[in-house]
């Protein structure tokens, strides 16, 4: 059975000098180890048998109506600048518009090199594979804006890295592929007519309602200022928020050495190669407003005048720190039951993250524990937590006596989340054969927010032989 994608492409539409033409690499053996069979039907694609879904999203044929092509860019990398990146390893293969109206690009993570591969093979293992798979759909089952994972194929190829590794490649949607380095590799090499131009399609394709470059810059900054509340609020940290992987969308892109804490540590820091913690937990709020500074001082380029618009533009960068603070609170506030705002509330939150971190807690398990009374529990010493909660009583009997707070907390706080020690057990076990902790991991994790028995084993921290220490990128 025929592999049907509903193609309407409009990014390959543009000129060659957004990007280059390029089919996906065949692989040896294509097998399909995942489909999402509920985003397909939301984009409208079919169910075919494992075998033709295997070939198509392998790589091995190139679906009707498909315009596959890797995208150009370039991006600030750890602060350093390096003027043309692009896709080294993923082909887009075209666009689609949903069931839902949303157009959304179906992309090959994976499927071998392309220009931009600057002398890498273009390929995936496994074990990033299914790391983005099932934290890519954790996100989105926790309502935060994120890139989908549609599908997951094993190659049959060995990918060469520190020894050999079960190749895979990984379909990702999203609702485009467009970042800061999109527009930072044509204001730097002065291509203002392709800037224009990009910046008209990004403006039509995200945001109608923006006005001009300007319009984009502040759209961009709420989305972002939204989504780095979100990441916080469950104790996500990215790992590499280059310019090259900060999304015009507003969505979360690029699952390479990303972690959620454990225990709480606003210093926390993962990525292997983030060694002086540019990209720590607490820093992911600065790190968004630099990026942005990056897309307003790509934007301007494309005025005759670039100094008319500078004020404007500083101006919408330096909100950005209050716009990330009041998401933030509100996203805290609902954690501990409050809707509200009052006086007193960021110190609140405040003093309990201090005591979390002091008393070595469980940043997931704390903030759930709080409607069942049993957070103090969490804390090696316990009669610290104590006055801070009479704190927060006070504060609930001001708001409605507190009605509705088990709700609020309950909608707030996950039970679940993809902790390490979890997905390192599943790569080790799929590397050997075993899918059944994927599967497992995909089930549980698809309802975040519910007390399931059957998964309370997932909700426990690492013991101390299991703490991951460091993660990694992929490539």
């Amino acid at each position: 059975m025929t592999v049907c994608i509903p193609f309407d492409n409009t990014y390959a539409q543009l000129a060659p000098t957004f990007y280059s033409r390029q089919d996906p690499t065949p692989v040896s053996a294509p097998g399909l180890l995942a489909f999402n069979d509920a985003l397909a039907q939301e984009l409208g694609i079919a169910r075919s048998d494992d075998t033709e879904l295997a070939q198509v999203f392998g790589g091995n044929r190139v679906p009707d109506g498909a315009a596959p092509l890797a995208q150009l860019y370039s991006g600030h990398q750890f602060g350093s600048y390096n003027p043309q990146l692009g896709d080294g390893r993923a082909v887009l293969l075209g666009e689609v518009i949903g069931r839902d109206g949303i157009r959304r690009d179906i992309q090959l993570k994976g499927s071998g090199p392309t220009p931009y591969s600057r002398n890498g093979d273009g390929r995936a293992w496994l074990g990033p594979v299914l790391r983005e798979y099932v934290v890519s759909e954790a996100m989105h089952a926790l309502g935060i804006p994120t890139t989908r994972s549609l599908a997951a194929v094993a190659t049959g190829d060995t990918v060469w890295r520190e020894g050999g590794l079960p190749g895979a490649v990984l379909t990702r949607v999203a609702r485009s592929h467009l970042r800061v380095g999109t527009f930072q590799v044509f204001a730097g090499r002065g291509q203002d007519a392709e800037l224009k131009t990009l910046t008209d399609y990004a403006i039509a394709r995200h945001y109608p309602e923006a006005k001009g470059p300007m319009g984009l810059l502040r759209a961009v900054r709420d989305a972002q200022a939204e989504l780095i509340a979100a990441w916080m609020s469950v104790g996500f940290i990215h790992g590499v928020m280059n310019t090259d992987n900060s999304s015009i969308s507003g969505e979360t892109i690029d699952y390479g050495p990303c972690a959620f804490m454990d225990v709480f540590d606003v210093n926390r820091v993962f990525s292997s190669i983030d060694r002086m913690g540019r990209y720590a937990y607490g820093n992911q709020p600065q790190i968004a407003v630099w990026n942005l500074a990056q897309l307003a001082t790509a934007l301007i380029q494309q005025y005759e005048d670039p100094s008319d618009v500078v004020a404007e533009a500083t101006e919408i960068v330096h909100a950005m720190p209050d716009l990330i603070e009041a998401a933030w609170l509100r996203r805290f506030r609902a954690k501990i039951g409050l809707v509200d705002a009052a006086e007193g509330d960021l110190e609140l939150i405040g003093d309990l993250l201090q005591l979390m971190s002091d008393g070595q807690a469980d940043f997931t398990n704390t903030f759930r524990a709080l409607q069942d009374g049993t957070a103090r529990e969490q804390f090696l010493d316990p009669v610290a937590f104590d006055s801070w909660e009479t704190r927060r009583r006070v504060r609930l009997e001001r708001e409605a006596g507190g009605a509705g707070a088990q709700a609020v907390m309950a909608a707030a706080n996950p039970v679940l989340i993809p902790r390490n020690h979890r997905m390192e057990e599943m790569i080790a076990a799929a590397v050997a054969g075993d899918f059944a902790p994927f599967e497992r991991l995909m089930e549980a994790l698809s309802r975040p927010f519910e007390v399931h028995p059957e998964f309370e084993d997932l909700r426990r921290p690492p013991a101390q032989n299991e703490i991951v220490a460091a993660t990694f990128c992929g490539t």
